[in-house]
């Protein structure tokens, strides 16, 4: 079998064939499915390896105190010879997976071969083909939740232990401090536990995806943000405890905790970081330290991890193999969310690759997993075509005024948001109204100045007078209406969604190759607000990867609306989604790859995750349960040192080297409808590219529909481009 392997004295790391373990009394032989590299625990190791000698000594004091010892009792030439025989041998890397029960040993009773486990331990969850592990070192994957997922169990007993030692309670604020792959942990359980939590973390990108999973405020801890934050939440009397998630050699962090905590506050250490503790300030408020023990009561005590003697309920509630157990029972429940966590899956051929990437810092993630040839422990990844589109050259319309056009639809949104602006537009004559019924054509004919209306759409798809329809009826008819006026020669502009389902999707392309009429445009018009425009221009290029955070605070609909007909017009997500999706792909310059979400139980608030070809990510909380008065939609880009902050299309800021901010115009709220629809007319006279690329909105459209699939099945849904 394949284990990854380092060699401590040179820094070499190996992908090693190595004999497999055989299934020994008390345990299980698991292979492995997925594991997970602890980008703060092994990355530190793998950075010690490459170290000086020297600098070896220096990150590992209590090692050098070992050999000072040894040196008195065994003398010179023995130790060093012990010692560099022990920096010259191979050793593991990993201590947390999941897998399949291959083979189960004598005394074991609670598990078959065939079943799902989670596995911990530095010595028996390694990055390895196959792993024995003892009793207290597993435990069974509940149904429904993914292997990929289940990988993180040891992570996340770090993080539940680290909780349970900070004691919280519902009510409390808490700071957590560090906001790697432990601190993201700790954030969301927190979060779940009905504390309000407040980050600090020097890295933006990681402040933005701790606030998408539930942290009230994070910031630099250099900065203000922080300390307002906490003096909000606790009226000034600072936190009630403080989790330090955090690495390295700073003494900041504990610095930090003794300033912002409150009276006999608690402070618990969980990550390595430096602990020179300020004696005065942590005196003078009588702080609690506490330290919090990898991964609960039974860690290092070999009777508990290799011989299996449980510690009495009774006594000790929470051992290593129970809060393993709890933290998986979390994910399964959705309590806590580790896909946006997954910055990288990288194949296990591919391991020696994957960590020399994330030492030189090429790779930068939060967690990253190893996936393990041959195994049938999940399902195919969900996916949803993306199709290409091929469409025959066709002859370029000549240019010509004014530009005839006909309207299907003539409900709320066509006579409030669009109908005005083309009234009043030069160069356009609005030709015929369609309808299903005579008063309503009649009315919209009386208001806009239409020059005839009609219930026959075959007359309108006829007349070769009309050079643009506009479809702008209910959700479920618009791919039906756009098919049949591609196929009639019309340039098409069509509200969202283009389409409720993947053959509605494709049965619009298929007009369009049957044509060669490919003059489409959907209507996402966020793309094309004035301020929106002007926040990206004066935000400007970017060279690394992005995060954006779109809050779209839906509220609650009137009883009766035809929105809520789901069996019919689709989700309400499905019918309005693809503007959010539009408006952050056109921010990140590309169009997703995969699409993850999760839904709220009982109402339709979401949590969608886009993730893009260069690493970028937006997440869209789309919900309907937040307070009326507040702005429906607020924005924030982030990349490259810089934020670029939108409210409500009212006003846009962007900080960077220089900060700009928009003039305020309270009772002005452009969205972009005005500017989508000249730039619409402009290529319907002239005959020019649509304002937005087909192969665009085919990619919008297919994450929309993603999105259900996601929901379904419980997994990110890859956006896969097709011929």
């Amino acid at each position: 079998m394949k284990q990854v392997v380092q060699n401590y004295k040179s820094g070499e790391l190996a992908l090693l064939d190595v004999p497999a373990p055989g299934c020994k009394p008390g345990g299980v032989l698991v292979r492995s499915a997925f594991s997970l590299i602890s980008t703060g625990t092994e990355l530190m190791k793998v950075s010690e390896a490459g170290m000086s000698m020297l600098g070896k000594a220096r990150s590992r004091p209590d090692q050098v105190a070992k050999v000072v010892q040894s040196v008195a009792a065994n003398g010179v030439p023995a130790t060093y010879r012990k010692v560099m025989g022990k920096l010259d041998s191979y050793t593991p890397l990993g201590y947390s997976l999941c897998g399949v029960v291959e083979q189960v040993g004598a005394g074991i009773d609670d598990v078959k071969a065939g079943d799902l486990v989670a596995c911990a331990g530095n010595e028996h969850a390694l990055h390895a083909e196959l792993n024995w592990v003892p009793k207290n070192l597993y435990a069974p994957v509940p149904d429904g939740l993914a292997a990929r997922h289940a990988a993180f169990g040891t992570v996340g007993s770090i993080a539940l232990q680290g909780v349970r030692q900070g004691e919280s309670q519902l009510g409390e604020v808490a700071l957590v401090i560090g906001l790697g792959l432990i601190g993201q942990l700790v954030v969301q359980l927190l979060a779940a536990s009905g504390v309000r939590v407040v980050g600090a973390d020097p890295d933006p990108a990681r402040c933005e995806l701790a606030e998408g999973l539930g942290a009230a405020a994070c910031g630099d801890p250099a900065s203000a943000v922080v300390e307002g934050a906490v003096a909000e939440l606790t009226g000034g009397l600072g936190v009630d405890q403080v989790y330090l998630a955090a690495g390295g050699g700073s003494n900041q962090p504990v610095e930090l905790a003794a300033r912002l905590s409150r009276d006999r506050g608690r402070v618990v250490d969980i990550g390595k970081c430096r602990l020179d503790l300020p004696w005065n300030a942590y005196y003078e408020k009588e702080l609690d330290v506490r330290f919090s023990r990898s991964y609960g009561p039974g860690r290092y005590d070999p009777e508990y991890e290799l011989e299996g003697r449980d510690y009495p309920i009774g006594y000790v509630r929470w051992t290593e193999r129970r809060n393993l157990a709890c933290f998986l029972d979390l994910l399964a429940r959705g309590r806590v969310d580790v896909e946006p966590l997954i910055s990288h899956v990288a194949d296990f051929d591919d391991a020696v690759e994957t960590y020399q990437n994330l030492k030189d810092g090429e790779l930068k993630a939060v967690a990253v997993l190893f996936r393990y040839p041959g195994q049938a422990t999940e399902a195919p990844a969900p996916a949803v075509a993306v199709p290409a589109v091929s469409v025959r050259p066709s002859q370029v319309r000549a240019a010509r005024t004014p530009v005839r056009l006909a309207f299907i639809g003539a409900g709320n949104y066509a006579t409030s948001m669009l109908l005005p602006h083309l009234a009043q537009r030069d160069g356009v004559e609005l030709s015929t109204v369609v309808t299903t019924t005579a008063l309503s054509a009649a009315n919209a004919r009386r208001k806009f100045g239409f020059a005839g209306a009609t219930t026959d759409l075959d007359a309108v798809l006829g007349d070769p007078s009309v050079d643009a329809v506009f479809v702008v009826t209910r959700h479920s008819s618009h791919a039906e209406l756009t098919r049949r006026a591609l196929l009639a020669g019309k340039t098409v502009f069509v509200e969202k969604p283009l389409a409720l389902s993947e053959d509605e999707l494709a049965g619009v392309l298929a007009a369009v190759e049957e044509s060669g009429n490919d003059r489409l445009q959907v209507g996402f018009n966020r793309r094309f607000a004035p301020l929106l425009q002007e926040a990206r221009k004066r935000f400007g290029a970017r060279t690394g990867p992005a995060n954006l955070r779109y809050l779209v605070n839906a509220g609650r609909l009137d009883h009766g609306s035809w929105y809520l007909r789901q069996g019919t017009e689709g989700s309400r997500f499905a019918g309005e989604g693809g503007h959010f999706i539009d408006t952050a792909s056109w921010l990140l310059g590309a169009d997703p790859v995969s699409v993850y979400a999760v839904a709220s139980p009982g109402h339709e608030d979401l949590q969608v995750v886009l993730r893009y070809p260069d690493g970028s990510t937006a997440t869209i909380s789309y919900v309907t349960t937040g307070a009326p008065g507040f702005p429906k939609e607020t924005l924030d880009l982030v990349a490259d040192g810089k934020v670029l902050r939108l409210d409500d299309f009212v006003r846009a800021s962007v900080y960077g080297r220089k900060r700009w901010v928009s003039s305020r115009l309270p009772k002005a709220r452009d969205k972009g409808q005005n500017a989508e629809l000249a730039a619409f007319v402009k290529a319907v006279r002239t005959g020019g590219p649509m304002p937005v690329p087909l192969q665009s909105l085919v990619a919008t459209t297919a994450a929309t529909l993603a999105v259900q699939h996601g929901l379904a099945g419980g997994a990110p849904v890859a956006l896969e481009r097709t011929r």
